[in-house]
């Protein structure tokens, strides 16, 4: 079992939540490293009117995470919340001047309906520096580390955001943990484009986390 948290608080919202919206439902898969694992459908779109952010819902067309960026742009925080509003996780960028995107994921705490920036974070995620023709690990689009900086519990993310194409391996047993990957039709003729996608997490695998990463993965890459 990978370390992960699960530590959850309350985080107020006040706006209404489309009731017109109709969810995508998405179907459980299998994963490379054999037995069933969770497939969640990601969707880049905000519940709320007026917002920007991402519903993710399960197999059986529930939803299970939101987040809803009220700035429209680029934020130094991003909160995962549960179907509820509860505060899951809070993705802050760090303060340190480098080429890189580099942000702290850490277990989220309210205070008087705010969420607040822990002194530590759980995990790390830093943009890759290699990402060119020459280099042999091209692909790979980033790094995470458990805090501080524990290569045993280390991931690497492959492939391509923009193309939702991606894998997050396990860098000690090799392993694919997580799958970002395009959204196929049931029905003929019918296509999703880049924004609805799929989420297949491996059981041993915390899906608030994967889901954090995919949050940072789309402030990295997206357009």
């Amino acid at each position: 079992m990978f370390p992960f948290s699960k530590h959850r608080s309350r985080s107020v919202h006040g706006d209404d939540v489309l009731s017109s919206t109709q969810p995508i439902v998405a179907v459980t898969s299998i994963v490379e490293t054999g037995g069933a694992c969770t497939t969640l459908t990601v969707w880049r779109k905000s519940l709320l009117v007026s917002c920007e952010g991402f519903t993710v819902i399960d197999s059986n067309g529930d939803l299970i995470y939101r987040v809803d960026n009220y700035a429209r742009t680029r934020p130094e925080e991003l909160i995962l919340m549960d179907k509820d509003g509860n505060s899951v996780l809070l993705m802050h960028r760090t303060k340190k001047i480098t080429l890189a995107g580099s942000w702290g994921i850490y277990e989220a705490k309210d205070t008087n309906g705010e969420a607040k920036v822990p002194k530590s974070p759980i995990w790390y995620m830093r943009k890759s520096l290699k990402m060119n023709i020459l280099s042999t690990n091209s692909n790979i689009l980033a790094y995470v580390y458990s805090a501080p900086f524990d290569k045993k519990n280390s991931y690497v993310i492959k492939g391509s955001y923009r193309c939702k194409s991606c894998k997050i391996m396990h860098v000690p047993s090799n392993r694919t943990v997580v799958e970002i990957k395009r959204k196929e039709a049931r029905t003929k003729g019918v296509r999703f484009g880049s924004d609805v996608f799929d989420l297949v997490v491996s059981p041993d695998f915390d899906t608030g986390l994967a889901m954090a990463l995919v949050l940072l993965l789309d402030q990295m890459f997206s357009k």
